[in-house]
């Protein structure tokens, strides 16, 4: 459940990354278009994700503990975009892997 969390932090983070007017930004897929040429509504759904995220904490630990995860999530997934993310290192293979690890890893030990 940690590692849904994690991705759907990934996925928040990536979407309001992509609305960013300073950052260097890649077209590589239709969706990141999208998000580039609707800044608005992409940061609903950034913020919206958060929040869904948060909630998932919330429900699956205590209050206490949910936010001390969140906001180590929010730190480390978000320095991880942003220095990843002009490097053009961040595709989908890479999260794809990471997250298949992250679930074998939760699920077995």
């Amino acid at each position: 459940m940690i590692t849904l969390v994690s991705l759907i932090v990934f996925l928040a983070f990536f979407v309001l990354y992509n609305t960013s007017k300073k950052a260097t930004l890649a077209t590589n897929f239709q969706a990141e278009r999208w998000i580039q040429q609707n800044p608005k509504p992409s940061r609903f759904i950034g913020l919206g994700l958060l929040l869904i995220a948060y909630i998932l904490l919330l429900s699956i630990k205590a209050a206490g503990v949910s936010s001390f995860l969140f906001l180590i999530q929010i730190m480390t997934i978000g320095s991880l975009v942003v220095i990843l993310a002009p490097l053009k290192i961040i595709n989908y293979k890479l999260i794809i892997g990471i997250i298949c690890i992250s679930t074998f890893l939760e699920i077995y030990l």
